[in-house]
């Protein structure tokens, strides 16, 4: 991995942390995230005429992204309902390259050196003690963090293949966007549309900068998995985990425990070991 695809994929990260503070500071944590996928959708098809098109044979993949991802946003938003972003945002996301870690070798054969493992291991340490926070019982929370991990590690794949299908990591990325923000978009205004549209209405101007910022972390990703082995480029945006520790203490005014802070670096140590792998 070159020195610009490592520091690209840290800026992904950040923009990343970003736009999930912006849904978790929401006052309808559904309605923010709806507001972040409109957004995106917007600036996304302003930008279609002037992009590259992906090719047919990406199209499939599009399409299994875009369930994916449109569960995955719904699933953020009722996790911040109920839980700390200082919690269960490391648990999302350093669950995530584990699994793809995972299923890249038992499904896909590829092979992971020691120090690949040790990472994962130090992950799944660092997993437990967020999870159980010191009280070993797993809160409802929890449970939905570890569920969109799933999601997460889903579109991931799905979209790491794709991308590399498509001839095109910026047309992939718009259509990627404008899909998702769509679907959300519309299943708001026929389930809630008098709910939904005031919620826009008032917080668009919140939306425009989550719409940015959602867009150019995974459209940033998604430029590095062209560029370098997924399973390494999965492991290192989730050093977003560190920054959304960060801003959940300092913007959103969140209690973190020392060993959420503990557990926090421990996710990051990890995935910083699979990078070096």
């Amino acid at each position: 991995m070159t020195l610009t695809v490592f520091c690209v994929l840290l800026f992904a990260a950040l923009l990343h942390a970003s736009w999930n503070a912006i849904v978790k500071a929401g006052s309808d944590k559904l309605y923010s995230a709806i507001s972040v996928s409109g957004s995106a959708a917007l600036i996304a098809l302003i930008m279609l005429p002037f992009s590259a098109q992906p090719t047919l044979a990406s199209v499939p993949y599009l399409m299994a992204s875009c369930a994916l991802q449109v569960v995955y946003t719904v699933l953020v938003a009722k996790t911040y309902q109920i839980s700390d972003m200082s919690q269960t945002y490391p648990l999302m996301r350093g669950t995530a390259p584990l699994l793809v870690a995972l299923i890249s070798v038992t499904l896909l054969g590829e092979h992971l050196s020691q120090l690949a493992w040790t990472g994962i291991g130090v992950i799944c340490v660092a997993i437990l003690a967020m999870a159980f926070n010191g009280h070993f019982r797993l809160q409802k929370g929890v449970w939905l963090a570890l569920l969109n991990a799933c999601f997460i590690a889903g579109y991931t794949l799905v979209d790491g293949n794709g991308v590399r299908v498509s001839g095109t990591a910026l047309g992939y990325t718009l259509w990627t966007f404008f899909m998702n923000g769509a679907c959300l978009l519309s299943w708001a205004m026929l389930a809630r549309r008098h709910e939904a549209t005031r919620y826009l209405v008032r917080h668009w101007k919140k939306g425009i900068p989550g719409g940015i910022g959602t867009m150019g972390s995974y459209g940033l990703a998604l430029w590095a998995m062209t560029q370098a082995p997924l399973a390494v480029v999965a492991a290192l945006r989730e050093t977003s985990i560190l920054f959304g520790a960060l801003i959940a203490a300092i913007f959103l005014k969140e209690r973190v425990t020392p060993l959420r802070v503990l557990a926090a670096c421990g996710i990051a140590a990890g995935a910083i070991l699979l990078r070096l792998a």
